[in-house]
């Protein structure tokens, strides 16, 4: 057999290795609140990991077990970091010649990279404090996007919200109306660990006019709410958590000033208990609290990435202008 006969018969092989390996290249969609860290190893088990795992895997607010706020998954810094992604979110941190923090957004695979680089550990260190914040905010703000868009594949028929509250919720598919009083929707969708509810529901603004008890406020409305979602038993109705108290804070959501409270509830005199979020919207065009809260029952499984989704939901809120 002559060469060229030769090159012949192994040029589809080499086409097909080819393939194969651009496919290998293909960058996948990663998992929700991963990080993948590219750090040399005697950084990563000295002080440099211990601070990096004390910002970005200390214990989520608000849940009813202990859960990180992102699984890291570390790489030594010889990899290759653009060929790390099974993530959405890398940080990279090395000893460098100078002080560097930077972001850097790339649509192609999609990913976020955060830069962090420091001429000594001190200097990384401080970096890390400095910076990361800012960069749980945008890593946040990414899986939200990314929770939103998958969701808008398959929604619920927006038409009975939209009439009775005058807001657009991208609510998925899966969840089907429990409840549906004049001012009241409880919708649920149930998953094999448990399952996820949505309450949405409008109280008259001067109802918060006594700003110094806010969270008082905020906690009687639930429970007063709760006595819609009851246990199999009679007197179960669903109330705020008294262990601990719940987390307070003020945002803005769809441009309107908010309040977002995280906490536990229970079922009174029952055992069923987990995680909620509530978002309760200052509405001065239709002179009301709008008030949107997710809550989750999953007493075998994790809460904390359950509890995003439904926080991407209520944060894709869109309320009618008059």
């Amino acid at each position: 057999m002559n060469k060229t006969h030769f090159l012949f018969l192994i040029l589809p092989f080499l086409f097909i290795s080819c393939f194969k390996n651009e496919r290998k290249a293909e960058p996948v969609s990663g998992k929700t609140n991963t990080i993948s860290i590219i750090i040399d190893d005697q950084l990563w088990y000295g002080e440099v990991g211990d601070t990096i795992r004390n910002k970005f895997a200390s214990p989520v607010l608000g849940l009813t077990q202990e859960e990180p706020l992102f699984n890291i998954n570390q790489y030594p810094a010889r990899l290759l970091e653009g060929f790390v992604t099974d993530s959405r979110s890398i940080i990279v941190v090395k000893k460098a010649a100078t002080d560097k923090f930077e972001i850097t957004h790339s649509k192609s695979l999609p990913h976020n990279t955060f830069r962090i680089y420091g001429k000594s550990v001190d200097d990384i260190i401080c970096s890390i404090e400095l910076n990361a914040a800012e960069i749980i905010k945008v890593i946040r703000d990414a899986e939200i996007q990314k929770i939103q868009e998958d969701n808008s594949k398959s929604l619920l028929s927006p038409a009975i919200i939209k009439n009775k509250f005058h807001v657009d919720l991208q609510i998925p598919s899966g969840y089907e109306y429990m409840m549906h009083k004049k001012n009241f929707i409880w919708l649920k969708n149930d998953i094999i660990s448990g399952s996820t509810s949505l309450l949405i529901y409008q109280v008259p603004l001067h109802n918060f006019k006594n700003k110094s008890n806010v969270v008082e406020n905020i906690v009687k409305m639930r429970d007063s709410i709760g006595r819609f979602i009851k246990g199999r038993e009679a007197n179960t109705p669903m109330i705020t958590g008294e262990a601990y108290a719940p987390y307070f804070f003020t945002t803005t959501l769809d441009g309107k000033k908010a309040y977002e409270t995280k906490g536990a509830w229970e079922l009174k005199n029952d055992y069923m208990a987990g995680p909620f979020i509530n978002y309760a919207v200052l509405d001065e065009t239709y002179n009301r609290v709008l008030v949107v809260e997710g809550f989750c029952y999953s007493p075998s499984n994790q809460e904390r990435d359950l509890m995003l989704n439904l926080e991407a939901i209520i944060k894709s809120i869109k309320i009618d202008k008059r």
